[in-house]
């Protein structure tokens, strides 16, 4: 199993939504995917728990799940917490509010940077899943380290704005600091997607011109258009290939797995750049 960190501390350019949607598609084409959502707000457990017909359907389940909280601060192993979604190839380890209160808890910890790793170990040596996808927080604290420490390889979703570097520097520092002080020398990047692309305005085509000159072939061919049926999907917990699936955003995100598994096959892993601004 190799573990992918899909993290950027800059919220909102489409972190969770790549999250969800890459393994779906990751999913259709017969890998066995696992997708840890690591977030609190538990935005991609909605997307593959809910009910396609209704979000509201998943009504007091929610109260009654375990997240991988469980597994790092209490002595729940991992392997239990897995739950089935609707998709084929497709599971998951849900977030749940506990997930909140982890920051300060694991922090007190020993090897407080490892705890995710130790938790997924039996996952990974049960070789279950192909693949663990990784949903980080929107934040460079104990949990998003921990993931990275967990991971193989880093995705980074990169809005196609100028603020899009923004922070990708410290996030490119943490990588490193990781690297070097041991915690995880091995730590790689698989790429970086850019998302919310518009191909009409001068802005989103410059933006994207520079990361592609500045990053060359880290970045991904396929991008993300904006759309808004990225943010309708998600309120009737649906991936984008249940709402829209003939749309630009679901071929997309289905040209970004097959990308995905190209680059696998090829080993093609980048050792963290230097970012300016």
């Amino acid at each position: 199993m190799k573990t992918i960190a899909v993290a950027n501390q800059k919220g909102g350019v489409g972190k969770t939504t790549t999250s969800v949607n890459l393994a779906a598609a990751l999913a259709a084409l017969g890998q066995r995917i696992l997708l840890v959502d690591l977030d609190p707000q538990g935005n991609a457990t909605s997307a593959l728990l809910a009910s396609p017909a209704s979000i509201n359907d998943v009504g007091a389940e929610v109260t009654e799940r375990r997240s991988l909280y469980h597994a790092i601060v209490g002595d729940t192993p991992a392997t239990e917490l897995i739950l089935a979604t609707r998709f084929k190839n497709l599971s998951t380890i849900p977030a749940t509010l506990e997930m909140a209160g982890a920051e300060a808890e694991v922090a007190r910890l020993d090897d407080h940077n490892k705890q995710i790793r130790k938790a997924l170990g039996a996952i990974r040596e049960q070789n279950q899943f192909d693949y663990a996808i990784l949903d980080c927080p929107p934040s460079l604290g104990v949990l998003m380290t921990n993931a990275l420490v967990a991971a193989d390889e880093l995705l980074v979703p990169i809005q196609c704005e100028y603020y899009a570097l923004e922070g990708l520097g410290l996030l490119m520092q943490v990588m490193n600091l990781l690297r070097e002080g041991g915690d995880n020398p091995d730590l790689t990047i698989a790429g970086l997607v850019l998302t919310m692309y518009d191909s009409r305005t001068n802005l989103n085509q410059a933006v994207q011109k520079d990361v592609r000159d500045h990053f060359q072939e880290v970045v991904f061919d396929a991008v993300i258009p904006r759309s808004v049926r990225f943010g309708e999907a998600p309120s009737f917990g649906r991936t984008i290939f249940e709402h829209d699936p003939a749309g630009q955003g679901a071929a997309a995100y289905s040209a970004l797995a097959s990308e995905f598994l190209k680059r696998q096959l090829a080993n093609m892993r980048f050792i963290p750049p230097s970012v300016s601004g």
